[in-house]
């Protein structure tokens, strides 16, 4: 920790210099670093943590009918769990056309969809939410869907349609909070001295679920108010204590803590609660006692998608009942059509304290105020 510009351990003057560095597209080698990891004399459960740390995701193919007959291809922040559950009524009703998922993060798929002529996506489903306002709205293309109506959340400009919501939660590992003998509630424990350097959490300014994150923590230690001194005060505080450690991807964070290496996560509640309920890992999901927010996650269609009838048919598909029961049966989400209970391993809406200070809208129209803020108040921590 640097304490008046020298190093608080041998007191060194602290200077900044610029480095190069390496950044490697870890996604290129995924499957070779898994078949590796059947010839290494290592234990089995070893080996399921390193594969769940490369988190390889190989998409899935659904076949459906539509009026055009043709490969509808979707681009995709949702696991492969979801995935399946989407293919089971898929394939019920519309065994005639093909599907194609393709996944990565969302930041990834809308470059991709900038940059790439030769893309071919029709939709985005997961990874938009309406605090992201207009960050996307030039490669989206409007439009309402057909039981739009019966879902809690609404895009008054027509480019998103949610269909779900993604808490943020902290992941724990209790095993590790035990030995440190401490207590992890809320936003506020994280400062315990005795935390530092053991917290992991993705970048805010590149993952969706991170921003979500700080956006929880700026509501709940700044009294509701997001740019409050308060708010900013304790970031410097969290920062301080995070040391660092920024996973490049929001799977390295929960699983970052299920393997031991970190005793808390700032994360989303779908992966979370399903370590949890399996059992295999030392995983608590805790909803911070300060409260949470409740941000939609949407569906949309591509602008000038090559296939726009059967893209706003599969947006109609993912609102519909029918759909959304299967999902919220199979999967921890908590659905946006009205009436349709979570799974049995997620905690009531009801029993979860909500921010009534809370407005999307709000941080939509401010999102690049704030993720500027919190980069400069990360480089601030570096001086």
């Amino acid at each position: 920790e640097v304490v008046n510009g020298v190093c608080e351990r041998c007191g060194s003057e602290v200077i900044r210099k610029e480095k190069s560095q390496w950044m490697l597209k870890i996604t290129e080698y995924a499957q070779r670093l898994i078949d590796d990891l059947d010839d290494l004399d290592f234990i089995e459960r070893v080996k399921i943590q390193q594969k769940n740390w490369i988190g390889r995701s190989t998409g899935a193919e659904v076949d459906f009918k539509t009026t055009e007959g043709d490969t509808l291809t979707v681009y995709t922040t949702i696991g492969e769990t979801e995935q399946q559950a989407l293919r089971d009524v898929w394939t019920k009703y519309y065994p005639d056309c093909k599907l194609e998922f393709q996944s990565d993060s969302v930041g990834t798929l809308a470059t991709r969809i900038r940059s790439d002529e030769t893309c071919d996506a029709d939709v985005v489903i997961g990874g938009m939410f309406a605090a992201d306002g207009d960050t996307y709205h030039d490669i989206l293309q409007p439009y309402t869907a057909a039981c739009d109506a019966e879902q809690l959340y609404h895009d008054p400009a027509g480019y998103y349609t949610f269909y779900d919501v993604q808490l943020m939660c902290l992941v724990v590992n209790p095993e590790l909070r035990d030995e440190l003998g401490i207590e992890i509630n809320g936003y506020e424990d994280l400062l315990n001295p005795e935390l530092k350097g053991k917290i992991i959490s993705a970048d805010p300014a590149n993952s969706s679920s991170a921003f979500q994150c700080l956006i929880g923590m700026l509501y709940g230690m700044g009294n509701g108010d997001p740019m409050s001194k308060e708010a900013w005060d304790f970031i410097d505080k969290f920062l301080v204590n995070l040391d660092g450690k920024t996973a490049s991807s929001s799977s390295q964070v929960y699983n970052g803590v299920a393997n031991g290496e970190y005793a808390v996560g700032l994360s989303y509640e779908d992966p979370c609660v399903e370590l949890q309920a399996k059992g295999e890992q030392p995983v608590k999901v805790v909803y911070a006692a300060e409260g949470t927010i409740f941000p939609g996650q949407s569906v949309q269609i591509i602008k000038g998608a090559p296939h726009m009838e059967a893209a706003q048919k599969f947006v109609d598909f993912v609102l519909s009942e029918e759909s959304q029961t299967a999902v919220a049966a199979a999967l921890n989400l908590r659905p946006l059509r009205q009436g349709i209970p979570t799974n049995e391993k997620m905690i009531p809406n009801e029993e979860i304290k909500l921010f009534d200070t809370y407005s999307a809208k709000y941080i939509a129209e401010h999102k690049a105020e704030i993720v500027k803020t919190y980069v400069d108040h990360v480089e601030m921590t570096m001086e």
